[in-house]
């Protein structure tokens, strides 16, 4: 049997894992796609366009580990750029796939179509540079299998995505078989000298210190490194926070955790449990403007450790040559105990007061059922808005994963990440919530879910307007035009489909709902929640109200 660079790409990225990879056909990677349905440990799943395309296959990252996209040249790519952009600021190793011109057209000066209508074809793999950790242009077989595997491998070390276009005629052209797959695998070699001087600085500092805190960063996924904070939280046995991005990181049944970290907006008694530490162990944290509240809670002086994924800073000092991972655990077997913040403090469990029912359905209500629908076995993606507010304020069971894009904030991107997740996890229980802006940016990927059976339960907040932007900056571009969000399912379910579309206006309705979508097991659901316009958390109101001032600061007068 004769292999070709595209039998080559698809046993690679079988053998990384994946299960699945995700399409939308272009005729610049029809004949690619033909090369990866050959291979049949992967299913090919299709998506409406290429951003809903790149957002699922960052879903399936999230659930599985890593993710492969497949779209055609320029119309496809970079309107699948955005999401690969957002897969970077999230640290997700998505493989973004393109089918790209003949081989034999490069250097002739023929103007292509889906092309800037000039004879130069380099300007997409220019523009994947800025968000991949690797990019590289196929034109030829011999030269395929070195570049597959340097995208795959760096995208998996760096956990970040990587880019590859491969000319339309040269995807079946004859190439070698792939060896095993340990090389793209292999961890870099770990620098003992610089990992023992970052332990001993870390010691020394834990040494000096009684009121010790530990705050989780969502960065601690991607770095693989939850069991070693985990165990790093035991041996020391003090306080632990978690930063809003990092929902679910750490377990909250943990006999440390004391909530969320976010200033002003934390948990009752968080911002000052961290405020009052000698020392603040910050384990793999993004400060943004989002993080810290309009840059008003930043964590920095002498008393913080700062462990990042590939880098310690410590006492004035900072080290790298190893990952975080491995610095946890080396700390954690010398770490002394150090109780006493654990000791001051406790849990916060928030408690909602279960509203009567034929009461109209609030933000506290809705927020209050869903948190009791969370098992462990419970994957619920929270759309950027409010939807952030009320996941990062429910009570999590150990095992249940919340997923936030707080970094990229990309409104719509939880509707195709919710189905991509769900593809890569089909064996635990999907929530999703978004408000009624968001879903009209991605709303067609709902498709895809009645199409391939996805029991996703989505929760439609219908406040008629970008609340988290007019709890920033009001005007009137925040306010939308209303649709029958309900009604879209029987558009969508057609002639075959099994989707349920649901209203709830009152916390009896949505109660009698959420009964129907846990009994639907054949397509998702959608419960559209209607709720006042300034029904939202007070959180998301004082929260905006610092980023706000942050983005009206005035220019600096030189």
């Amino acid at each position: 049997m004769t292999y070709t660079v595209g039998m080559y790409l698809a046993e690679r990225l079988s053998q990384i894992g994946l299960k699945h990879h995700f399409a939308v056909a272009g005729d610049f990677n029809l004949v690619l796609l033909d090369q990866l349905l050959a291979n049949k440990e992967m299913e090919q799943v299709y998506c409406c366009n290429e951003l809903n395309c790149g957002f699922s296959a960052e879903g399936y990252a999230r659930a599985h580990g890593a993710a492969a996209a497949v779209v055609t040249f320029s119309v496809g790519a970079i309107s699948a750029m955005n999401a690969i952009a957002g897969a970077y600021a999230e640290n997700l190793p998505v493989i973004l796939i393109s089918g790209s011109p003949n081989s034999n057209d490069y250097g002739t000066g023929h103007i292509l179509h889906h092309t800037l209508g000039t004879n130069d074809y380099t300007y997409q793999l220019e523009m994947m540079r800025h968000v991949t950790c690797a990019a590289e242009s196929i034109t030829d077989a011999a030269s395929a299998p070195a570049k597959i595997d340097h995208v795959i491998r760096t995208a998996l070390r760096e956990r970040k995505p990587a880019y590859v276009e491969i000319a339309c005629n040269v995807s079946d052209a004859e190439c070698v078989r792939p060896g095993p797959v340990s090389s793209l695998l292999a961890e870099l070699r770990v620098d003992d000298v610089s990992l023992k001087a970052a332990v001993e600085d870390s010691l020394a500092l834990l040494e000096k210190s009684q009121r010790v805190t530990m705050i989780v960063g969502s960065k601690v996924r991607a770095t693989h490194a939850q069991t070693q904070t985990e165990h790093l939280a035991d041996k020391l046995g003090c306080a632990v926070t978690i930063m809003a991005a990092a929902k679910s990181f750490f377990p909250e049944d943990h006999k440390g955790f004391r909530g969320l970290y976010w200033g002003d907006v934390s948990s009752p008694g968080a911002q000052e449990l961290v405020e009052k530490s000698d020392a603040l162990i910050c384990v793999a944290p993004v400060f943004n403007d989002y993080s810290t509240v309009g840059w008003t809670a930043w964590p920095k002086g002498d008393n913080v450790l700062l462990a990042e994924p590939n880098r310690v800073t410590v006492g004035g000092k900072t080290y790298e040559g190893f990952t975080l991972r491995e610095f946890l655990e080396e700390l954690a077997k010398k770490a002394p105990s150090r109780p006493l913040t654990a000791q001051e403090s406790k849990k916060h469990t928030p408690v909602i007061e279960q509203a009567k029912a034929d009461a109209r359905l609030t933000n506290d209500e809705m927020t209050r059922q869903i948190n009791a629908m969370l098992t462990s076995d419970t994957t619920l993606v929270a759309e950027t808005g409010d939807s952030w507010f009320n996941a990062t304020r429910m009570d999590l069971p150990r095992g249940a994963r919340v997923e936030l894009e707080m970094q990229w904030g990309h409104i719509g991107w939880s509707v195709p990440s919710a189905f991509g997740n769900a593809m890569g996890s089909q064996e635990r229980q999907h929530i999703l919530m978004v408000g009624d802006g968001s879903f009209q940016l991605t709303a067609q990927e709902m498709a895809q879910m009645v199409r391939y059976k996805l029991p996703v339960i989505i929760f439609l907040v219908n406040n008629r307007g970008y609340v988290i932007e007019i709890a920033i900056h009001d005007g009137p571009y925040n306010y939308i035009k209303n649709w029958d969000y309900a009604g879209l399912m029987e558009v969508f379910n057609a002639e075959d489909g099994h989707g349920l579309g649901l209203k709830a206006t009152t916390a009896g309705e949505l109660a009698e709902a959420i009964k129907k979508a846990k009994a639907n097991h054949e397509g998702p659901t959608i419960i559209e929640c209607q709720i006042e316009r300034s029904d939202c958390t007070k959180t998301l109101v004082e929260w905006g109200k610092k980023v706000a001032a942050a983005n009206s600061r005035k220019p600096q007068v030189s």
